[in-house]
């Protein structure tokens, strides 16, 4: 995730409810993906990406925003980070979709609860940011229940550590564009890298397969012409929420949506869930708390430094 902009004053409240309701969208994507159904993972992307760009014009029309738009387009080092993005993104999108469409949606959520800790982990290992003793026993205990999970379930869990990894080096990536690129921009330019790969997926599944749009339903076929909405929506909700609110909340957030997404996995799909599932999960869940608690405590001593540096002597 990127990093959030010092909050707007008044608007903390209506922040947070904007970026639950984006977590909240999120959590439930499993089960609007899977109505999608017969459609595969990569038909759904390719429409997923050309949806997106239009419904993004759309708005950048009804928002007046082509200006700012068109400036960013003339910055050749934006344009060029906004294209590492999209392909980030991209392998984040196909992979979530594999997932969700092929009976992986727990192994999905581990891939988001995960997601946290290797962002902390990037910015030790990229950033060169310093970290407290807490945060490298997360890490520590993280990297246990990956092993716990390989050696006791016998399965690598790529689909996760993809995940992870994938939206990892996107909010990397968009720490370093920063607030030059607003949220409707950023997912317009996007798109528009991906359109040549959305283009040629498409070709292939024609050829192989067949495509499925308005072959299914008028259900289905609306369902799937709403991806680029259900794309934009919730990614327009974090980017209002995040610059109203303290990074801490976001993080605290942020849990939101695997959880969820857990939940569907288990309660409503009835994946597998076996005891070594379990305990790699319990680690999983350690390891947050514990950077949840030390990003708590470090922001409360921030504040309080702040505070006293500001009282008159």
């Amino acid at each position: 995730m990127t990093p959030a902009a010092p909050p707007v004053s008044g608007g903390s409240t209506r922040g947070a409810l904007y970026a639950l309701g984006a977590y909240l969208l999120w959590g439930v994507l499993p089960l609007y993906f899977l109505q999608l159904k017969p459609t595969g993972p990569f038909e759904v992307v390719a429409w997923r990406i050309l949806l997106a760009f239009v419904f993004c014009l759309v708005l950048l029309t009804v928002l007046r925003a082509w200006r700012p738009f068109l400036a960013i387009v003339r910055q050749p080092r934006l344009m060029a980070l906004t294209a590492v993005a999209g392909v980030l993104i991209y392998v984040n999108w196909q992979t979530y979709l594999y997932g969700a469409l092929t009976n992986h949606v727990i192994e999905t959520s581990l891939g988001y609860f995960i997601n946290p800790i290797v962002t902390v982990l990037l910015g030790v290992l990229v950033l060169r940011e310093r970290l407290r003793v807490l945060p490298w026993i997360a890490i520590g205990i993280a990297v246990a229940a990956v092993v716990v999970i390989v050696v006791g379930y016998g399965t690598f869990p790529w689909i996760a550590l993809t995940l992870a990894f994938s939206f990892g080096f996107y909010g990397l990536v968009k720490k370093q564009i920063g607030p030059s690129v607003d949220a409707v921009s950023g997912l317009t330019l996007e798109s528009m890298w991906l359109l040549p790969v959305a283009g040629v997926q498409l070709a292939v599944v024609a050829a192989f397969g067949g495509l499925t749009l308005g072959t299914a339903g008028t259900l289905h076929t609306v369902l799937l012409l709403a991806a680029g909405a259900v794309t934009a929506v919730p990614l327009l909700l974090f980017a209002s929420g995040a610059r109203r609110v303290p990074l801490t909340v976001i993080g605290l957030l942020q849990f939101v949506a695997p959880i969820i997404q857990f939940a569907i996995g288990v309660w409503v799909l009835g994946e597998a869930m076996t005891l070594e599932r379990w305990i790699g999960f319990a680690l999983v869940w350690v390891a947050l708390l514990m950077l949840s608690v030390d990003s708590v405590v470090a922001s409360r001593r921030q504040r309080r430094v702040v505070v006293d540096v500001a009282e008159p002597v």
